[in-house]
């Protein structure tokens, strides 16, 4: 195609081949904690949906240039066209959701609901005992991580009586396999082609979301170092770890994509001990311990080839 972008034919499926698919995933699964830990800092000045328009808004600006979804949007056919479009209300409304659902609940239980629904991707996908043992591991770390029993104990009450905040956790998690299932779809011809039509759907989202936060986010306009946070928060939550998404999903099948998320609650606390220094105890480091043996054991099938279908 004539009017594609200069570097997007093969740079991006080059730069996937190049390194294993995990760790791409690996990348992503940092930046998934370190861009919402930016965002809950700002919600007090800018709102919660503010923040979120801010988010979408700076990557749909990055990406534009790049992949530009104008092209893209006018090479497609309809049906891929839906595709895209859906794509980019499901970005718009997860991160949305994800944003409010972390203005009131505690990111551990909304990150345990996050990951619910992709186990379900996982168990779809499994095709041997060792895949089904690598997630029995992977969960059984989890659950130590995300420590359920102090969840349902001493402040179950207080978060699950927050039926608001449980209600934009499910929906943010059941909108996160949809984002699975559709970046898997536009993944399909290759990571050049996966990135490329990432920023027409993020170029959608942004349309998604206008009516969504604008107007909180028009009033952090007046401070350049807030704006310039809301930008920050959009590569860290949307830029990088969307495109190292695309360059492992171009290479994993989807069963197998799925079961790696269990690295997010492990990276987390990782983050915490880093940045927060929030030192894990002996239950977390078990946690960690048992999410990477069952990342380690899973043998993913062998990728499929460009258009066809994955599990």
């Amino acid at each position: 195609m004539k009017d594609q972008a200069p570097n997007a034919p093969g740079a991006m499926s080059r730069l996937s081949d190049a390194v294993p698919p995990h760790a791409w995933f690996g990348v992503s699964a940092v930046f998934h904690y370190l861009g919402p830990s930016f965002a809950v800092l700002l919600f007090p000045v800018a709102g919660v949906l503010g923040i979120a328009w801010f988010r979408i808004a700076s990557a749909a600006l990055i990406f534009a240039p790049v992949t530009r979804p104008w092209q893209t949007f006018r090479r497609s056919t309809h049906r891929e066209r839906v595709l895209l479009l859906a794509l980019g209300a499901c970005l718009a409304v997860m991160n949305s959701a994800f944003y409010l659902a972390l203005d009131r609940l505690p990111i551990a239980l909304v990150a345990a609901i996050e990951f619910l629904g992709t186990i379900g991707i996982a168990l779809w996908g499994l095709r041997t005992g060792r895949n089904t043992l690598a997630l029995v591991l992977a969960v059984a770390g989890v659950a130590l991580l995300i420590d359920i029993p102090a969840l349902l104990a001493a402040d179950g009450a207080a978060m699950t009586s927050d039926l608001l905040g449980l209600f934009w956790a499910i929906l943010n998690g059941a909108l996160f396999v949809l984002y699975i299932v559709l970046g898997h779809r536009i993944s399909e011809s290759g990571a050049s082609g996966g990135v490329e039509r990432l920023g027409a759907a993020m170029a959608a989202a942004f349309l998604f979301v206008m009516p969504i936060g604008f107007m909180q986010a028009l009033a952090a306009f007046g401070a350049p170092l807030l704006v310039l946070a809301g930008i920050g928060v959009g590569i860290c939550s949307s830029v990088i770890p969307y495109v190292c998404d695309q360059l492992a999903m171009a290479r994993l099948p989807r069963a197998s994509f799925a079961l790696l998320l269990a690295l997010l609650p492990a990276s987390a606390t990782i983050i915490g001990a880093i940045v927060l220094r929030q030192v894990p105890g002996a239950v977390d480091i078990l946690g960690v311990v048992l999410v990477m043996i069952g990342v380690a054991v899973h043998r993913p099938a062998p990728p499929t080839v460009p258009g066809q279908t994955t599990a």
